[in-house]
């Protein structure tokens, strides 16, 4: 665990240093890395398409829809663990309960989460993560940063990570035995998550290539508009959506476009 934290840190400095030699100029605030969150993305972009991709579409075409389904619901019922432990943290002790309950009706009648019964049972389920729970405390995500594997984020989205692999039971698979038994474990429990997740993500790739003019700044904006819509629980104040607005009018106005109503 010492080992992993202290990675994470130096991941961490390492990234914010990066960032900051590659500072530039931008129009939009929230972004004085753009250069380096360009590059970083075009990186990803790359590595999607020649790894990812296929490897979603080589697992997609191997693996049954029922099994498909019951992996990907194995892996939302161990994510209920951080859901629940977030729940707490942002004092939504009712909320907490409900996802609580469905972790342990899924990981009992559901067969370790394969099935996923509490949906069945109208046990709904909720999206809360560590990032959340540090914007639900007041703390400021910083400006957008394109994180190499990892995609969009921010310097909160950074701590939210971390948060989150520490809440997650396969940060922990394996300990007791040897090192290398237990980094082979857990990288092949993430794998088949990262690779399960991509494949049920491949139909919505279409849409956002041709919803958008510049795929960069579709994603920054989609990447902040989501982190505000799932802080306030959809419940987003004005003076956040006149900030958004702003922002996006001073962009337009420094290209000679006019600004579209958001209303």
């Amino acid at each position: 665990m010492r080992k992993f934290e202290k990675l994470t840190k130096c991941a961490v400095l390492g990234l914010a240093a990066l960032a900051a030699g590659c500072a530039t100029t931008s129009l939009d605030k929230r972004d004085p890395y753009e250069s380096w969150n360009r590059d970083v993305q075009d990186f990803n972009d790359g590595l999607d398409d020649y790894v990812m991709k296929p490897v979603a579409k080589g697992y997609q075409w191997i693996t049954p829809t029922f099994v498909d389904r019951g992996i990907t619901n194995f892996f939302s019922n161990l994510g209920d663990i951080g859901v629940t432990i977030n729940d707490l943290l942002q004092g939504k002790v009712v909320q907490s309960g409900q996802d609580g309950a469905r972790f342990l009706v899924n990981t009992t009648a559901g067969v370790a989460g394969f099935v996923d019964v509490a949906s069945m049972i109208d046990l709904q389920k909720h999206n809360e993560d560590f990032d959340q729970t540090l914007g639900y405390w007041g703390l400021s995500s910083g400006p957008y940063l394109v994180l190499p594997l990892f995609g969009p984020s921010s310097p909160r989205g950074i701590g939210g990570l971390v948060g989150d692999a520490a809440m997650n039971p396969i940060s922990y698979v394996g300990l007791g035995v040897s090192s290398g038994v237990s980094t082979a474990i857990s990288g092949g429990l993430f794998g088949v998550n990262a690779a399960d997740t991509r494949a049920d993500n491949l139909s919505n790739e279409k849409i956002a290539t041709e919803a958008a003019v510049d795929r960069y700044d579709f994603f920054k904006n989609a990447y902040f508009q989501q982190r505000e819509y799932l802080i306030h629980d959809g419940k987003v104040p004005q003076d956040k959506e006149h900030e958004q607005f702003d922002i996006e009018k001073e962009f337009d106005e420094q290209n000679n476009l006019a600004p579209v109503n958001p209303y």
